[in-house]
């Protein structure tokens, strides 16, 4: 039967599991339009400056609203230059003509009482030719007043007001259509690296679509699942180690950042979401990666341990078979920190004690065995 010495030793206690990379810090871009996507001029892995083109949205509505916009304001503006310059040009010609015959008129008949008058003084004429010549006089003065009045009035300081208004609404008409058409210009929030591209040239996108991701990768933030069990070893700050099975013999290093608020289910394990920070120089690990994680629990020096394989649970507990006197003893114990192999026992067991390794032969307490070391 083969026995294993208790040993003395620096224990390195690690939990290895799995996670899945992202930027530490990242920004979705997404469609602010609807519309077919045109020539995509970035990719997956691109380095890109905030403002980068990522996407074009065609839709021939946006510039039909342009320029539908622009027609109204240059309606508009006219409207305001003619009220400004007294009123329509047409309108304006009329009450010129009508004034300049009122004028005449008025001259002529102001012309035709002063000869009248000078007749009645010679009693060549009766008063009452006179008095009628007077009346004419006084309806050209009443037509002129009027016309003058009409003139004045043709354009109000309020229907230019209103006309100012309506160019100043049409202005804000062309500024919105101009700036639903900028939407159709999907520009990077930030500077990084592209990565998660979701849409294709000829795609059809609504408001709201993701089109891509952009990031800093320089730092990268793993997500790693750990099982629920195992979750009371975790502490924020402890050391991990990244691998990646794309790039074999590389490591990257970092620390837990922060520890899981719940459990959710992964397949078939339930797991807690503990979020670690890891240096990425030369930019080699990528987002979305998915990576080996080894978190460093514990290190414990000169700590006494045994072969994991030797510890065995039942309803009582953990416990050990030891060797005594050649025969086969239960002894219950204490485990603490573990790694892969071996795992650290606090109470139960001396320095100078052997415990069972497994073996096909079932064992029992007070079993004779010959020992093998």
């Amino acid at each position: 039967m083969a026995f294993a010495r208790v040993k003395r030793q620096t224990l390195v206690s690690t939990l290895p599991t799995n996670g899945n990379v992202e930027p530490s810090f990242w920004q979705a871009v997404r469609a602010e339009t609807g519309g077919v996507v045109g020539p995509a001029p970035v990719e997956n892995g691109q380095a890109v400056a905030a403002g980068t083109v990522m996407a074009v949205i065609s839709d021939a509505s946006l510039q039909a609203g342009i320029d539908t916009a622009q027609a109204k304001l240059d309606e508009a503006r006219a409207n305001l230059a003619s009220q400004e310059a007294g009123g329509k040009p047409a309108e304006f010609t009329d009450i010129g003509n009508l004034l300049a015959r009122a004028e005449f008129d008025l001259a002529q008949a102001r012309k035709s009482l002063a000869t009248l008058e000078r007749l009645v003084a010679q009693h060549a004429v009766t008063q009452q030719e006179a008095d009628a010549a007077r009346e004419k006089v006084q309806q050209s003065e009443l037509e002129i007043a009027g016309l003058e009045k009409r003139k004045s009035t043709l354009v109000t300081p309020t229907e230019v007001a209103a006309a100012r208004a309506r160019v100043g609404d049409a202005e804000t008409a062309l500024k919105l259509a101009r700036q639903r058409a900028a939407l159709s210009v999907v520009r990077s929030p930030m500077a990084g690296v592209v990565y998660g591209r979701e849409v294709r040239q000829g795609s059809y996108v609504n408001p709201g679509d993701p089109i891509a991701n952009v990031g800093r990768v320089d730092q990268l933030r793993v997500r790693v699942y750990v099982d629920e069990p195992e979750l009371g070893r975790v502490a924020v700050g402890q050391p991990v180690t990244i691998t990646w099975d794309a790039l074999p013999g590389r490591q990257w290093h970092g620390q837990v950042d922060k520890k899981p608020v719940a459990i959710q289910a992964l397949g078939s394990r339930q797991v807690g979401e503990v979020v670690c920070s890891i240096e990425n120089e030369g930019r080699a690990l990528i987002p979305g990666a998915n990576v080996n994680a080894e978190i460093r629990t514990a290190v414990v020096d000169h700590a006494m341990v045994i072969p994991k394989e030797t510890l065995r649970h039942d309803s009582q507990g953990d416990y050990v078979f030891v060797l005594q006197g050649g025969a086969v003893e239960r002894r219950a114990v204490k485990k603490g920190a573990s790694s892969l192999t071996i795992v650290q026992v606090l109470d139960g067991l001396s320095d100078t004690d052997a415990v069972a390794l497994p073996s096909d032969t079932p064992l029992k307490v007070g079993d004779r065995v010959a020992a093998t070391m």
